[in-house]
């Protein structure tokens, strides 16, 4: 399916510069687009906005803001979404969409009535379109923009379809353009039976592959606005829906269908993302996450049921799309009738982190394992679910304070040199008398990642009996520098 351009509704502007020899620089407004009625008057695309309003009286002009086209043609795929998956923006010219609408029409009652809806729904918002359906986008384009039989080509003829239109229907270049119409080729026809290397030879390359991806024999690939995903499942509503009984009801069955097959695919939904369309044009999202791979329905729903007072339906929603952006392998514990502690293997466990990230979010929720570093602010590695496993053991040769900071923050320190813990040290304006200390412990810099100096940590107490990490970073003496830092609390 092709759209043939949404057309704007007035002309508009866009100022640009040039420079003339031996005359300051001048600016004058040219008419980048044009509507049906102004087009009637004379008015043409390229023309001076002063020249236009003097043949058209009345003419309204607008400004031109760049990259309002492809803006534009954005959210007209993003709402033609609910009509195909798949919907890319026509990058030549930049008036039109392309759709792959296999296997879609059937849901309409047949490819007539379904070019009848998405015309009378886009007419309703102010919008006048062409619509094309053939075998090839190259074809539908064409007939599209330059047809004037009949929209619906059926398969396997979209080669007949070409022959009575002109040159221009081929997405071709303007140079090229110039070329056929100087040596008489007015209509395809005139040159589509010609052998391929006499249109090499005069036309080029880019003749050729727009030629043959117009009649079939050369593939075209689209780049959807939105690239399906994997798991993915759609639920047209035969009326509006608006109450949130009548959501859930639509949840449930997208979760049933998309649970059905990850588990025939042994995948577990990580996050999903129910997207809402509504007949007003408006689109609602919500998402949620899993902590470990799941294709429960049940337990996908309640998460979803957190996030159903966001949905505001206003006059209904015609369509729900419920994907899964990532999804895992599923592995099934082993189960053992002897232990009562599975730890974080238990389903229970899982589901309650999942429900206590549905309401207060998943920023709040934090695993870490042990990773292969010295360094104590790359000794620990965030996991990014909770079967996640380590490689390496957590160190407990040596303690280490309970909060560790993310990174070091330099204090004022008093210490009697060389190597004696301080005696008092200053943070955050509060000066905290040592009591008792213990240490150093030199760790050294990791020299293939950095270079620097090393750290003396010292674990001290002070009056009020806080416990505390320092360091000192490098050597007391000669010319070296030294700072001191505070890195992580003890409990």
């Amino acid at each position: 399916l092709c759209f043939g351009g949404p057309y704007q509704i007035n002309s508009a502007k866009g100022g640009f510069l040039k420079w003339r020899r031996g005359v300051n620089l001048k600016r004058f407004i040219q008419i980048t687009a044009v509507s049906p009625i102004a087009q009637d008057f004379g008015v043409e695309v390229g023309m001076r906005a002063a020249d236009a309003k003097a043949i058209c009286p009345g003419l309204e002009v607008l400004d031109d803001k760049p990259g309002r086209q492809r803006k534009l043609l954005q959210g007209l795929g993003e709402w033609c979404v609910r009509y195909s998956p798949i919907v890319a923006i026509d990058e030549f010219g930049m008036n039109g969409l392309l759709m792959d609408v296999s296997g879609c029409c059937h849901l309409w009652g047949g490819e007539r009535n379904y070019l009848k809806e998405i015309v009378s729904r886009l007419k309703s918002k102010g919008y006048t379109v062409r619509l094309a359906i053939a075998d090839t986008p190259g074809a539908a384009w064409a007939v599209s923009r330059f047809g004037k039989i009949t929209p619906l080509i059926p398969p396997g003829e979209q080669v007949d379809a070409l022959l009575g239109l002109i040159p221009d229907a081929l997405r071709l270049q303007d140079n090229v353009l110039a070329k056929l119409r100087k040596l008489g080729f007015y209509q395809i026809k005139s040159f589509i039976g010609m052998p391929r290397s006499v249109l090499r030879r005069r036309f080029g390359e880019d003749f050729l592959l727009r030629l043959a991806q117009a009649i079939g024999t050369e593939n075209e690939v689209l780049m959807p606005l939105k690239v399906p995903v994997p798991f993915s499942e759609r639920l047209a509503c035969l009326e509006p829906i608006r109450t949130r009984n009548a959501i859930e009801i639509a949840i449930n069955k997208l979760l049933d269908q998309l649970c059905r097959r990850m588990q025939t695919e042994g995948k577990g939904l990580r996050t999903g993302l129910l997207t809402c369309y509504r007949i007003d044009g408006k689109i609602v999202k919500v998402d949620i996450g899993t902590s470990g791979a799941s294709h429960s329905a049940g337990h996908l729903f309640k998460l979803f049921q957190l996030k159903i007072d966001q949905i505001r339906p206003a006059l209904g929603i015609e369509l729900f799309v419920l994907d899964a952006p990532k999804v895992d392998d599923v592995q099934v514990p082993q189960e053992e009738m002897w232990t009562s502690t599975p730890g974080l293997d238990d389903q229970g466990l899982i589901r309650l982190l999942d429900r206590v990230a549905g309401k207060v979010g998943p920023q709040v929720i934090h695993r870490y394992l042990p990773a292969t570093k010295y360094w104590p602010e790359r000794s620990v590695l965030r996991a990014v679910s909770v079967t996640d496993k380590s490689q390496v053991s957590w160190r407990t040769s040596k303690p280490r304070p309970t909060e560790l900071l993310k990174n070091p923050v330099p204090i004022e320190v008093m210490a009697i040199i060389p190597d004696h813990p301080p005696k008092f040290f200053i943070y955050k304006g509060v000066r905290h008398i040592i009591a008792k200390a213990d240490g150093p412990e030199r760790i050294e810099r990791e020299w293939w990642l950095d270079q620097g100096e090393h750290r003396d940590y010292y674990q001290v107490e002070d009056e009020q009996g806080g416990r505390y990490w320092l360091f000192r970073s490098g050597h007391y003496g000669g010319e070296q520098t030294y700072k001191w830092f505070i890195h992580g609390f003890f409990a």
